[in-house]
């Protein structure tokens, strides 16, 4: 499969079309050839479409409703712009030049009416509308140049107010050519011309020329407004300029740089997101565009939004960036409300676009089941979901969702590509810690409407406005650019395409993305903070490479579970759950005796050294070398974790138990017997014949200890567990060790007693001295675990050790052993216990609650297993599975429960969602067919063919099989399960899985030796098919008739006679007669002389035939009668 082009990470924004308009232009007739819309403008409550016939529709967006439909004699309406912050005023403009505003009297229920109509630019073109942001007042730009203003006096104003209006419509000025764009903000109007863009201070009547060097175009212009948090800064001015670039032009109107994006749009451009086409992306860069901008629209914070013939793009100008562009051809004009876009093409259709962050876009597709268009979007933007804020709106759960609602026989590809993603998905808080404490120690940060972070730096003890203020440092710098010369503005540009301002405001504004990729509109505040920035985000990329190195050898579905949930919640359990009063008392001195910072700064010293050589990607990817190092740093951890360090009792029970460890590997090892020939054995011999010397010298003084303090030695399996840290540890050094302890577990990096970490020399350890040392290792180091990994491994490595498992689960029990549940198993019944433990949920995938169900099944046997289906997915059968691993039937009767308890239709997804990995299936159906099944003697002769009737046996758990059978599958995986069936007998699957796997001689060989006639019908495709299967299914019934018909009593219903008694048997007349019935006896009687079988019909076979003949022929003469009607009806209504 040839991978698809990954968009990179850099790109977190999307375009797309979640909602179609057509319905809607076709319900307003907008579509037809007589009829199209013409101009478009939004606010937050309407979506204004002007029409050709002079018509302009008012939709209300909430329900795409149509409300209102204001007619106009004056001509097509050619503009229109709705009053953003009193929605119940519009104005038109219409194409021959006249202005009407409408009041549409929503507040009152009334009529809309004209309240002015201006003939100011009658027999002009009106080019631009723009209401004032704060009063009633239109600002008018017509293709000459000249600009008015309507000064709107409404009856909300009272009748009064009428007198003292002389001039409503007052003349701003007249530009040297056409008006491309008008914007209003704050008493200031932008004229943008073909030539130049001017600022008018309306209340002063000044009047300003943005920069000195003119254009030719269509060249647009906007205001780009402070964001909420920037303090005393002034709105920001672009302007269009020719060959991609924009001008940055401060609120008076200086020109302060010149922003370059030609190069930056060499980008292949990013796929628009809808449901009618199929997102592609091409990795391969275009050429630079120089480009012209006919309009620039502001766009959320910190967006500017333009458009040409070839498509739409977004820009974050003050950093400097392309936020994404897109092809979309053939735009008229466009109209944005915050992130939306209404686009009118210049067909007239008009299309809704939605600028979203690639998760809330997925997740939006998911809401509304467009799970194919979802699963491609996740595929193409694999770099974007990774990330931390995507996995907070997107988890892994709902990833996993969508998966299970993909066709998997359809849409196999798209499937692994998924799960690709899935696998490449880590832990959200080890992914995210680190890159919240860097940014958090030095800036707070908000996260806006549109998805940008924008972050406010903390400086010590600076003013509040500089502390408060992101604008305020680009206001100092603003400042200082004051100084250039004005004369730099643009002749330098024609230099070098780019103003020395410009690369000095790039080059500052290149620091503000921070190392791990989130884009910051704003300029880095110094440095020192961007450097500090680097050295946590390095952090961050180690322990995400630790975490990325514990799944390496782990099955991908295991791994994509144990990524998808939260570490950091279960380790906090493990350090917040109260210890017993014993363990506090024996806890108390050693956090006396160890105080944190003297006694773990070499154990500090030494993680991060091993943190440092792990990221190497020539350790990374080479176990042996891994395994090197942590070898050396579980030294570190020995001395100051291990026995040395705990008070004088717990030092000699220590010893005593790695004493009876060693001997316990040693008596394994030696019992396995090694083969003479085998270098590791050796190895691993003269290694225990080491441990033994070591082990009779420390045997003295550990009965000398054991005497002293009279104590009896325990087993290794007896031993306590460490669940609680020796001292307190700093959660950022408690996770680091976690890491690594748990990665050692995983390696099989574990302690043999002596001080060192060893190993053979190929890097792995025999089974039976890994599973001891592995179960010692839990039991010193549980509180350094991660739990949820912990049981992965073991239920993926070391699924063979029940050792391991058991030690695994007394930990557990000995984590909770003053739990609710804990105490209630004593004296509660099982109900109560099960509603205590629904009352302590949420569980997620929490291990405690794993150990809650063992102490219910060790309690109340396989009664309990059942009630535990509600916990699902929280309880996985593999959980279960090892719970009941002495018992397969009490898995058995829990998995099937779990399957019935969901409805008919759902059943197989179920299943589907829980076969991973394949060999479950496999495993699964083996244990279906081995427990409550008939004696395979009752099934299978000796020869291995179906005893007659045997499928009518009665299977416990035939639905379950049948289900697993049918799910898909890949070929070997079906051949795989058809030989199972077969070895068992369970011959209702086998031949449902013959016919799949088109091996239908098979399947005709099994009928006849299960002689059952109803086999043969056509329901399930059994029937022969061609005149050949025919002849071979007729040779059968005459093989195998005599033997069949004299075996006496037979399962179910069957008779010992092929007589006409039995019509149900497999004989040569009764298959005869289904041939007969199949094509018609006057072709059957011909094959069955060819086959010389005639002369074994009887009467029966003959007046059966008879029977098929005269219905054949009534039936031919009725059709003939019909068509004869038919032919005389048709004639008359000729006639």
């Amino acid at each position: 499969m040839a991978s698809a082009p990954i968009i990179p990470d850099s790109y977190s924004h999307v375009l797309a079309e979640l909602e179609c308009l057509d319905p809607l232009l076709s319900a307003l007739r907008l579509d037809s050839g007589r009829l199209k819309c013409t101009c478009i403008d939004v606010s937050k409550r309407w979506l204004a479409l002007g029409s050709s016939g002079g018509g302009l529709n008012l939709i209300q967006k909430d329900g795409w409703k149509q409300r209102l439909f204001l007619t106009h004699k004056e001509g097509a309406v050619s503009r229109v712009a709705c009053c953003l912050h009193d929605e119940d005023y519009v104005a038109v403009a219409t194409s021959q030049g006249l202005v009407v505003v409408w009041e549409l009297n929503q507040e009152r229920r009334g009529k809309p009416e004209r309240i002015y109509v201006s003939s100011e630019h009658k027999g002009r073109k009106v080019t631009a509308l723009r209401w004032d942001t704060a009063a009633l007042r239109v600002f008018v730009g017509d293709h000459v140049g000249k600009v008015s203003a309507i000064k709107i006096n409404t009856s909300k104003q009272g009748k009064a107010a009428a007198t003292f209006v002389m001039f409503p419509v007052q003349i701003i000025t007249t530009v040297d050519s056409r008006v491309v764009q008008l914007d209003y903000l704050d008493g200031r109007l932008l004229i943008s011309s073909l030539t130049r863009t001017y600022l008018c201070d309306t209340e002063r009547e000044k009047f300003w020329k943005i920069g000195n060097k003119e254009r030719d175009g269509e060249f647009g212009a906007c205001f780009f407004p402070a964001g909420k948090n920037s303090g005393n800064q002034q709105p920001l001015i672009y302007c269009a300029r020719p060959g991609s670039r924009m001008w940055e032009v401060n609120f008076d109107g200086e020109v302060q740089s010149t922003h370059q994006f030609k190069q930056l749009l060499s980008s292949p451009p990013l796929p628009v997101v809808s449901p009618s086409l199929d997102p592609h992306y091409t990795s391969s860069s275009c050429s630079p565009q120089s480009l012209s901008f006919p309009k620039l629209l502001y766009l959320t914070e910190h967006c500017v939004m333009t458009w040409t013939e070839r498509g739409i793009y977004i820009f974050l100008p003050q950093s400097v960036q392309v936020l994404l562009w897109s092809e979309v051809k053939d735009i008229q004009d466009i109209a944005v409300y915050k992130s939306e876009l209404f686009c009118l093409h210049t067909n007239g259709k008009v299309v809704h676009l939605s600028l979203l962050l690639v998760d809330r876009c997925i997740e939006r597709l998911i809401r509304r089941g467009f799970w194919t268009l979802a699963a491609r979007v996740c595929c193409l933007f694999q770099n974007a979901i990774i990330s931390c804020r995507a996995r907070k709106n997107l988890p892994l759960e709902r990833l996993e969702h969508l998966k299970s609602q993909l066709d998997a026989s359809t849409q196999q590809d798209l499937t692994l590509q998924l799960e690709e993603l899935i696998s490449k998905l880590e832990p959200l808080d080890s992914a995210c810690s680190s890159r919240r404490s860097s940014i958090s120690s030095h800036e707070s940060f908000s996260v806006l409407d549109s998805g940008i972070y924008r972050v406010i730096s903390r400086r010590g003890s600076q003013s509040d406005e500089d502390s408060n203020s992101l604008h305020s440092q680009t206001f100092s710098e603003d400042e200082r650019l004051k100084e250039f010369p004005a004369h730099q503005e643009d002749e330098q540009v024609e230099l070098d395409n780019v103003s020395h301002t410009s690369v000095t405001v790039e080059a500052d504004r290149n620091e503000t993305f921070l190392p791990f990729s989130i884009p910051l509109s704003f300029r880095s505040p110094s440095p020192l903070v961007s450097l500090q920035a680097v050295k946590e985000s390095v952090s961050s990329f180690v322990r995400k490479t630790t975490e990325k190195i514990g799944t390496l050898h782990i099955s991908p579905d295991a791994r994509g579970r144990q990524e998808a949930k939260d570490d950091e919640q279960l380790q906090e359990l493990n350090v917040n759950l109260e210890a017993p009063p014993q363990e506090k008392k024996e806890l108390e001195p050693q956090s006396c005796q160890l105080p944190e910072e003297n006694h773990l700064r070499d154990l500090k010293a030494a993680t991060a050294e091993a943190i440092a050589k792990l990221q190497d990607p020539l350790v990374l990817l080479e176990p042996q070398c891994m395994r090197r190092v942590l070898q050396e740093w579980l030294v570190c951890l020995e001395e100051k974790f291990g026995s040395k360090e705990h008070s004088a009792s717990a030092v000699k029970n220590h010893k005593t138990v790695c004493a009876e460890e060693q001997s316990a590997v040693l008596q394994e090892n030696l019992r396995l017997g090694p083969t003479a020939g085998d270098p590791k054995d050796k190895e691993w011999h003269s290694i225990l014949e080491n441990y033994t010397e070591k082990e009779n010298a420390e045997e003295t003084r550990v009965s000398k200890a054991m005497s002293e303090n009279s104590t009896d030695c325990k087993g290794p399996l007896d031993c306590g567990f460490q669940v609680s840290p020796p001292c307190v540890l700093e959660p950022d050094v408690q996770k680091d060790l976690v890491e690594l302890t748990t990665l050692c577990f995983e390696m099989s990096v574990f302690s043999c007693g002596s001080g060192d970490a060893e190993e053979s020399s190929d890097g792995s350890l025999p089974l039976a001295a890994s599973w001891t040392l592995g179960c010692r290792f839990m039991r010193s180091y549980f509180f350094l675990l991660d739990l949820k990994r912990l049981k992965q491994c073991i239920i993926t490595i070391h699924a063979n050790s029940p050792n391991v498992w058991e030690t695994y689960i007394a930990g557990l029990k000995e984590l909770t052993c003053h739990s609710p549940v804990a105490l209630a198993m004593e004296n509660e019944d099982m109900l109560k216990i099960l509603k205590l433990l629904h009352d302590l949920g949420p569980w997620d995938d929490s291990p405690l609650l794993l150990v809650h169900a063992q102490r219910l099944y060790e309690k109340f046997g396989e009664t309990a297993l059942r009630p535990l289906i509600k916990f699902h997915p929280s309880l996985l059968p593999s959980d279960i599975k090892q719970l009941c691993r002495n018992d397969p039937a009490h898995f058995l009767a829990y998995l099937d429960s779990l399957v019935k308890s969901k409805p008919e239709d759902k059943r197989s997804s179920l299943l589907r969602s829980l076969l991973q990995p394949e060999s479950v299936r496999l495993d699964w159906l083996h244990l279906a067919v081995s427990h409550d099944a008939p004696q395979r003697a009752n099934t299978v002769d000796a020869e291995g063919n179906p005893r007659p009737r045997s499928h009518l046996f009665t299977w416990g758990y035939s639905q379950l099989i049948l289900l697993l059978i049918k799910l898909p599958a890949n070929f070997v995986t079906k051949e795989k399960m058809t030989d199972i069936c077969k070895s068992h007998g369970f011959w209702t699957g086998y031949l449902f899985l013959c016919l799949e796997l088109d091996r239908r001689i098979e399947a005709f060989t099994s009928i006849a030796h299960l002689d059952d006639l109803s086999l043969l019908s056509g329901e399930d495709g059994s029937i022969p098919e061609t005149i050949e299967e025919w002849k071979f299914l007729l040779q059968l019934a005459q093989n195998h008739s005599t033997a069949f018909h004299h075996h006496g009593p037979q399962n179910g219903n069957a008779v010992s006679s092929g007589s006409p008694s039995c019509p149900d048997c497999i004989t040569v007349e009764n298959v005869a007669l289904l041939l007969a019935k199949a094509i018609g006896p006057n072709r059957a009687l011909p094959l069955l002389q060819e086959c010389g079988l005639t002369l074994e019909m009887s009467e029966r076979f003959t007046g059966v035939c008879e029977i098929l003949r005269i219905a054949e022929k009534r039936q031919r003469a009725l059709i003939q009668s019909m068509l004869e009607r038919c032919d005389r009806f048709l004639w008359s209504q000729q006639a």
